[in-house]
């Protein structure tokens, strides 16, 4: 018997977007849809419900702009609540500014809307093992206008620059201590403190940081 199916909720104002996606999944055998809502406070107040019942998602869906509440304030309430609760951000490439926002808030990534579907499913499947996933058309465009932090990787020691290489080539942390051959919660620590030195919220900005310092290669 195989892992259980990934349990995905959509959140999009456009219904047409929502039963799309949800169409496509209902195809897949490894991601069930839970449910969806047309805005962020819809989708909170269905993830509260979800959470009562001990049957929250493992990825979201989100798109960044909604009435109510934007997927930005959604995704931030929904990390600090549900922090084992993926978001990957939905956005249209004249949008791609938010998505620092987004980063900030706590998303794992993020797609355009006219990604294929085969690139939504390698989102979800990426976020729900702790990868970073990010739409090359974006990336390339938010690595050029991101902010450069006050620090730089002179402030790594040599192994959590090694870590830092692995979370931007999109590797978990299992993945990172099975390179490494080091525990997983060895790996978190230094991950957590690659963040910390850097000043950066998220794996998604770290790998952006990296791809911008050379580090590594751009998408």
């Amino acid at each position: 018997m195989g892992p259980p199916p990934i349990r995905v909720f959509l959140v999009d104002d456009h219904v047409v977007v929502r039963r799309g996606m949800r169409a496509f999944f209902d195809m897949l055998d490894d991601i069930e849809v839970l449910g969806e809502a047309p805005d962020g406070q819809s989708a909170l107040d269905q993830l509260a419900v979800s959470a009562a019942g001990d049957k929250l998602p493992d990825v979201v869906l989100m798109d960044l702009l909604m009435p109510r509440l934007d997927g930005i304030a959604a995704t931030r309430v929904i990390k600090k609540l549900y922090p084992h609760v993926e978001v990957v951000a939905l956005t249209s490439f004249s949008e791609a500014e938010r998505v620092h926002s987004a980063l900030e808030a706590g998303a794992a990534g993020y797609l355009l809307k006219d990604a294929e579907a085969d690139q939504v499913v390698a989102a979800v499947r990426a976020a729900n093992r702790g990868q970073v996933h990010l739409d090359p058309a974006v990336a390339r465009k938010l690595t050029r206008s991101l902010v450069a932090p006050q620090r730089t990787a002179t402030a790594l020691t040599p192994r959590e620059r090694e870590i830092l290489v692995l979370v931007a080539q999109g590797k978990s942390n299992r993945d990172i201590a099975e390179a490494l051959v080091i525990s997983e919660r060895t790996a978190r620590t230094h991950v957590s403190n690659v963040l910390s030195k850097l000043d950066l919220a998220s794996r998604t900005q770290a790998a952006l940081w990296a791809v911008r310092e050379g580090l590594v290669a751009g998408p």
